[in-house]
């Protein structure tokens, strides 16, 4: 395989490879980050109501694609929480508030690693880049030493 080859066998798996990879691993914290503002949010929202001890609740609830409705809660005691894979419990707001805890520790956790393996892989990126330009370097020299 001639070095000029191999420059481009580098290209193809940083762009093809790696930065991809990169990509995810950035996309996937990005979302765990976004979960976890979810939950600070209802955090801050059962605090509010334990503050006001009002046992009634008037709000706003988005059904998607940014359509609110007006939503009247009779009895705000006990909330259903989003616990994963379409799953709701009913919590009162202590319980509710002891699992967004738990689960923001937990994400908090897995963001940790996947910030780790993007350091992993921008090294990756980085060691190859290297590489790459030592095969270039070498290419110029046999070039430059085969025209002498």
């Amino acid at each position: 395989m001639t070095p000029g080859a191999k420059v481009l066998q580098y290209e193809t798996f940083i762009n093809e490879v790696l930065r991809r990879d990169l990509q995810k691993v950035l996309e996937e914290r990005d979302a765990v980050y976004e979960k976890i503002a979810q939950y600070l949010q209802l955090k801050n929202t059962i605090k509010s109501i334990q503050e006001t001890d009002s046992k009634e609740l008037k709000t706003d609830v988005d059904l998607g694609c940014n359509f609110h409705v007006q939503a009247h809660v009779p009895d705000a005691s006990k909330i259903y929480v989003a616990v994963g894979y379409g799953f709701f419990v009913e919590f009162t707001h202590t319980e509710a508030l002891k699992f967004i805890e738990k689960k923001t520790n937990q994400l908090t956790e897995y963001t940790e690693v996947l910030t780790k393996d993007a350091a992993k892989i921008k090294a990756n990126i980085r060691m190859v880049l290297e590489v790459q330009i030592i095969t270039v370097y070498l290419l110029i020299l046999f070039l430059v030493h085969c025209d002498a």
